[in-house]
């Protein structure tokens, strides 16, 4: 069972919170009080962005349409990167909670607090 570790943008922990492989972030955010901002829940919004982390080699995963096309909208990626299908599942960029299943490790995720 991973262990999520929710920090502010400043890295203080928010809160450590064991979910399984293949809940939705942002659910496991919302039942456990987690302060991840977050309005739609749809991924429309792009309310819900987060940054992942963890120490295990980076894996490819495929985003959606959807949610490239929201993080686009919201400036929050450039069209170079819209482009592309499949990313790294850590990285510098953003991905909105109510698209990330909650991979098999533990996890460090960035939830900016503006």
């Amino acid at each position: 069972m991973p262990t999520l570790h929710f920090v502010d943008g400043a890295g203080q922990l928010l809160a450590a919170v064991d979910a399984q492989p293949g809940d939705v972030l942002l659910d496991v955010a919302r039942l456990s009080d987690v302060p991840l901002h977050w309005r739609c829940g749809q991924g429309t919004c792009g309310t819900c962005k987060v940054s992942i982390r963890h120490a295990d080699p980076q894996q490819p995963v495929k985003l959606t349409r959807k949610e490239r096309n929201v993080l686009l909208r919201a400036g929050l990626i450039d069209a170079a990167q819209a482009a592309q299908e499949s990313w790294p599942d850590v990285s510098a960029g953003w991905r909105l909670a109510c698209h990330v299943p909650v991979g098999a490790q533990d996890w460090q995720v960035v939830c900016p607090q503006d």
